[in-house]
C-alpha cells in the first residue's frame, strides 16, 4: 500500500503506470466479485483506496503545475 510520501517520490509516468495496473485489478476484483471467484473480499476496498491515492497525488501536482505556471506568467506580465 502506497503513502503519500511514497508517491510523492514517484514519476508522474510510474504513477500513470501504477493507476493504470490498480484500475486494472481493480476490474478483475470486481469480475471475480460478479463470477462468485473472489475469496478476499476486503482486497476490493484496498485497491479502491490505492485508486483514489494515485489519482489525488495526480491532481495536486497538476494543480502545483497549473500555480507554478501562473506565478511565472504574472511575474513575466
Amino acid at each position: 500500500m502506497a503513502r503519500r510520501k511514497a508517491l510523492a517520490d514517484l514519476g508522474e509516468t510510474d504513477l500513470l503506470e501504477r493507476l493504470g495496473e490498480s484500475k486494472e485489478e481493480l476490474f478483475n476484483l470486481r469480475f471475480q466479485l460478479v463470477t462468485g471467484q473472489l475469496e478476499n473480499h476486503s482486497r476490493i476496498s484496498r485497491v479502491k483506496k490505492e485508486v483514489a491515492r494515485l489519482l489525488t497525488e495526480l491532481r495536486a501536482r497538476e494543480i502545483d503545475a497549473a500555480e507554478h505556471a501562473a506565478a511565472a506568467e504574472e511575474e513575466a506580465g
